[in-house]
């Protein structure tokens, strides 16, 4: 018997969760510790496979360290015109967020928050820029 597919807001709010967990650099262990859940648990979360409880939720954005909306920010199926102000991003932005949720986006926003120079961020701008709009790479 195969699997049931998760729920669409399920998955945003689990993905919304992880996202979070690892721009703080949090592992899912600490997170399950800090709520008294296993990291197995903290998994199914953030895979959408378990549905997150409104207290549940709470308890994690107290921890995380960020308002409940944030986990539905970008959520499939939400006006886009009828957002309420937030952290949410304009949907020709999401795939910033996209990418900031892969281990690459979290590791390079990472290393180039520690570039403390201001020409030398610049720089690397410039180059990734050049990197990105070369003919050879696409």
């Amino acid at each position: 018997m195969a699997g049931k597919k998760p729920n669409p807001i399920d998955a945003h709010v689990g993905s919304r969760v992880r996202l979070r967990r690892m721009l703080l650099g949090m592992s899912q262990e600490r997170l399950g510790e800090s709520m008294g859940l296993t990291f197995q648990q903290v998994q199914k979360y953030e895979k959408g496979a378990n549905r997150i409880g409104a207290s549940r939720l709470f308890h994690i954005s107290k921890i995380l360290d960020v308002p409940v909306g944030f986990f539905f920010e970008e959520a499939p199926g939400i006006d886009e015109t009828s957002s309420v102000p937030g952290m949410g991003e304009a949907a020709s932005e999401a795939f910033i967020l996209e990418f900031l949720n892969t281990r690459e986006g979290l590791e390079l926003n990472r290393a180039f928050s520690k570039i403390g120079d201001p020409k030398v961020r610049k720089s690397v701008v410039d180059l990734v820029r050049a990197l990105g709009e070369a003919k050879d790479w696409k």
